[in-house]
């Protein structure tokens, strides 16, 4: 289950997004910053990219993207200076350059820290690393940001590739990116600010994650729900994880940060509660138990996406580090909302292929096998 979990969040990572245009939510805090900043953000075209680009401009700050002009070409604003280059050794527009801070999004691999910051040390002040919560060890309690992290045990990890990455199914994820955390650490001593996301959704999410749920109960009639209404969910939006990165940064703030949602605790059943409600959907839950799912080998988080069972810890992370800093929730129902819009303006591929949770016919051979044991 912890395995396929970071799976997912891997795919969060190199899922390609734009700032979704037409949805009902508003971006927070959008007035100008008293101190324009210069940022350079290493990615900036993926999922979380976009809304921190879109974001800081708002705010009035220069902002400079660096990646491979591969993902969502000729969608950024035109007030963004675009560098063209590969974290795999192909960063001379990176040279001879300064900025405030620098936002390190897309990186799995130690080595792109250290080759990155070979070029940016003396030219940045500080740097922030976008880091997971698939960092921590196995724990019963949910994990602050002292809690142990994963050790890596594999070849040179700076030799490793993300196709070695994938080919071992993401198991050594979480253990690279924690050394990722140490790089980062170790070229920018006091100036690092390293944020754990959780699972991160909304619109333009493309892994489907959090998006089949509101697809599934717009859709209506009898829907799987797993567990117990009270087995623990955590995610944050895109939106509200940008937004917030970009005003800890203007605050120059430093330290580790976990970063998930909701403020409050909240389970399966007031998530898919607040999803029906706020789509006006006439769905109908029929709960199944975690052990009938286990042995139907329905899995937590890939086939019930968000899901993680009763006992998972991470779904518990401890975030009040970050709502000590500010950190912002928009309403479930606008995420809700504004990812079924997205949804609904897919080409009909993407709309009828999801990449996470139960297809309709197997969601009803599940359905009525439980209904037999009855």
């Amino acid at each position: 289950m912890k395995r396929t979990r970071r799976q997912f969040i891997e795919l969060s990572a190199a899922a390609g997004g734009a700032l979704a245009l037409g949805t009902t939510s508003t971006t927070l805090f959008a007035e100008k910053s008293v101190k324009p900043l210069r940022i350079l953000i290493l990615g900036g075209t993926g999922f979380i990219g976009p809304y921190q680009v879109r974001y800081a401009l708002s705010r009035g700050h220069k902002v400079t993207t660096f990646n491979r002009g591969k993902t969502h070409p000729g969608e950024l604003p035109h007030e963004v200076e675009q560098l063209i280059g590969d974290r795999t050794g192909k960063l001379d527009a990176l040279k001879n350059r300064r900025w405030d801070v620098a936002i390190d999004n897309p990186t799995t691999l130690p080595a792109w820290v250290r080759d990155a910051a070979q070029v940016l040390k003396g030219n940045v002040d500080r740097y922030v690393f976008i880091s997971t919560v698939s960092v921590y060890a196995e724990s019963k309690q949910g994990p602050d940001e002292n809690a142990p992290t994963e050790k890596y045990e594999g070849p040179d990890p700076y030799k490793e590739r993300m196709e070695a990455v994938r080919a071992s199914g993401f198991k050594t994820y979480g253990p690279l990116k924690a050394l990722s955390e140490k790089e980062a650490e170790k070229w920018f001593p006091g100036k690092t600010l390293i944020i754990r996301p959780g699972l991160i959704v909304g619109p333009r999410d493309e892994t489907d994650r959090f998006t089949y749920w509101p697809a599934r109960i717009d859709r209506g009639g009898e829907v799987l729900a797993p567990g117990t209404p009270n087995d623990p969910v955590q995610f944050i939006d895109a939106r509200d994880l940008a937004e917030w990165t970009i005003r800890m940064v203007e605050n120059r703030e430093t330290g580790i940060y976990n970063a998930t949602g909701p403020a409050k605790p909240l389970g399966i059943g007031g998530m898919l509660d607040g999803i029906k409600a706020a789509l006006n959907s006439e769905a109908k839950f029929t709960w199944v138990s975690e052990e009938f799912l286990a042995e139907q080998k329905v899995q937590p988080w890939s086939d019930m996406p968000v899901w993680t069972g009763k006992d998972d810890a991470v779904a518990r992370t401890n975030i009040s580090r970050a709502l000590g800093k500010g950190l912002t929730f928009r309403p479930l129902g606008f995420t809700a909302r504004d990812t079924l819009a997205w949804f609904k303006s897919l080409p009909q591929e993407g709309q009828s292929h999801l990449k996470a949770g139960l297809s309709p016919e197997r969601e009803a051979e599940v359905l009525a096998a439980w209904k037999k044991t009855m």
